[in-house]
């Protein structure tokens, strides 16, 4: 565990924990001020990345096999004056420092036998249009592809691909980038012998029988695939970010500030995220 030594001892003390029977290593990383349980301080905003950076190092020194990360607070490191989107985009920027060429960061969640990855993450809606080019979802796929062989030993896995528009478009009724965009980009990838099926409506490609043609859909935004994949796994399902050269999970949630200090929290996601890590590793 990367974190505050004295905040575990604490936090630990207060839950009627016996810290020094906790089977794990604490790497430590001081806070920036004090910590209140549930109370967000931008005096600490710095500290959160501290650890980020301390997992980076050791994964690069080979120090350590894989990453799990808690959930955190986005708009604490904001409001400290620090641009932060999210554990996934501050991962690309520092192995972008360290490898050439940069990573191309995947979001995929997982929960069970679904998985669901994104071409676009943390993007406004309006947004999300102009964000999707041929170039994107060409490397987009290609790590989809990479990954999911290469982590779950999937030896050619099957890629639903959704449409941006209602209907994959409806023949450009209802939009022009499912056919001028998103359908070449999916031509070209089988080109490439990836089984690659789309642009589908996103409406259908969840429907069960259909999903089971499929073991990983590719949705176009946020908001399009993950209330699907939460409405079936939350609170066990797990969050990877594929293309990265590295092995990192993450929980399916957010920090839940109401229940921290408690003892009450869920710690579902968090261990299922600890065992896919595990899995991960020993298979590469």
């Amino acid at each position: 565990m990367i974190g505050s030594r004295a905040l575990l001892t604490e936090r630990a003390a207060q839950l009627g924990i016996d810290f020094r029977n906790l089977r794990f290593d604490v790497f430590d990383v001081p806070l920036g001020a004090p910590a209140v349980a549930g109370k967000l301080d931008t005096a600490n905003a710095r500290h959160v990345l501290a650890l980020l950076d301390r997992a980076v190092d050791g994964l690069l020194a080979g120090e350590f096999g894989a990453m799990v990360t808690a959930p955190v607070q986005k708009s604490v490191i904001n409001d400290a004056g620090i641009a932060f989107t999210g554990h996934t985009e501050y991962l690309a920027s520092k192995f972008a420092a360290e490898k050439a060429p940069a990573p191309h960061p995947v979001m995929l969640l997982a929960a069970d036998s679904l998985r669901v990855a994104l071409a676009t993450t943390h993007l406004p809606l309006r947004a999300v249009s102009d964000a999707i080019t041929g170039e994107l979802l060409d490397t987009t796929l290609r790590v989809l592809h990479d990954d999911v062989r290469r982590l779950w030993g999937i030896a050619r896995p099957r890629i639903a691909v959704c449409g941006l528009n209602p209907h994959a478009g409806e023949s450009g009724h209802l939009g022009t980038e499912d056919d001028a965009v998103i359908r070449p980009a999916i031509q070209r990838a089988r080109a490439a012998g990836m089984l690659v099926d789309g642009p589908l409506p996103a409406d259908t490609v969840f429907v069960p029988r259909n999903l089971s043609n499929y073991d990983v859909v590719l949705a176009m935004y946020h908001d399009q695939g993950l209330p699907v994949l939460k409405n079936v796994g939350f609170g066990h399902a797990v969050n990877v970010t594929l293309g990265l050269p590295i092995i990192r999970t993450s929980v399916d949630h957010g920090t839940a500030l109401d229940l921290a200090g408690t003892g009450r929290a869920d710690a579902g996601s968090l261990l299922a995220a600890t065992r896919l890590a595990i899995e991960f590793a020993l298979r590469s």
